[in-house]
């Protein structure tokens, strides 16, 4: 059984490197805070066809077969807790487009996009901060389009809980978090060039708490996405999530809204690319 694991990486990166050769290919990032990371239910997660989708690990610089728990514990990210959007997007990317993608996750439970909303050792996603989350992303995602030789696609950002918390408690404005956003993208393209996409799952509602700072974050994002050049509010109805049952808690989408964003998300990307 030793001998088997320790040639399993290397079957994997041949299986891989075989139906790359074969079949177009796409890189995408997942960032953002929780609902980014997935606090779904794997075995409520949809289930990749063999040899349809990969998930980048940095830990090991390999690529294994995608299923949930996606993600991993690595430097200051996370992995899902157990299930997440990943992969029913892939799958419903393939089954529209017939194409493989790899899928690499950076994403931080309460992480902010303004400084301003960062909470203790949660992070951030502004430039400075206790805790700036983008530069380690980006190293990441360099680290993914070495390994696979392919261009980073497209980021799907799903974040705005912090900040709208924030908002709640007039510690910012929407219009700060619009300003932090597009720097956010700035930043990224710096790095990835100035096509690559942004993808945007708008922000939900929170039970308990005023849906003033959501609503703030929500019109920040569409204004953002009405501003920026290939960027685009992929999916808008998480702000229904309660109302439907698609929550976990009083934050967290649970996994059919999980799965929903993804194969939402996956149909619009997919029209975006062509």
């Amino acid at each position: 059984m030793d001998y088997q694991m320790k040639w399993l990486p290397g079957l994997l990166l041949l299986i891989y490197c075989k139906t790359a050769t074969a079949q177009k290919q796409h890189l995408f990032l997942i960032a953002g805070q929780s609902n980014a990371v997935g606090q779904g239910t794997a075995t409520q997660s949809v289930i990749c066809s063999p040899g349809v989708a990969w998930a980048y690990r940095v830990s090991t610089d390999s690529l294994v077969a995608l299923a949930d728990p996606f993600g991993e514990r690595v430097g200051h990210f996370e992995p899902a807790a157990t299930g997440s959007i990943a992969p029913a997007f892939a799958q419903e990317f393939y089954r529209i487009t017939g194409e493989r993608t790899v899928l690499l996750s950076t994403a931080r439970g309460g992480s902010s996009c303004h400084q301003r909303a960062e909470l203790g050792n949660y992070g951030t996603w502004a430039e400075t901060g206790h805790l700036p989350l983008l530069n380690e992303s980006v190293a990441n995602t360099k680290r993914a389009m070495l390994k696979t030789g392919l261009p980073l696609r497209g980021i799907i950002w799903i974040q705005g809980e912090r900040d709208a918390n924030a908002i709640a408690d007039t510690l910012m404005t929407g219009n700060d978090y619009a300003k932090a956003l597009t720097q956010v993208i700035h930043r990224y393209r710096q790095a990835f060039g100035t096509d690559v996409p942004f993808y945007i799952v708008q922000t939900g509602y929170q039970a308990g708490r005023t849906p003033a700072g959501s609503k703030a974050v929500r019109a920040a994002q569409r204004a953002v996405s009405r501003r920026l050049p290939k960027t685009y509010v992929v999916y808008r109805k998480t702000n229904e999530f309660a109302q439907r049952g698609w929550m976990k808690d009083f934050v967290h989408y649970n996994q059919t809204g999980l799965n929903d964003i993804g194969q939402k998300t996956a149909r619009f990307v997919r029209k975006q690319l062509n």
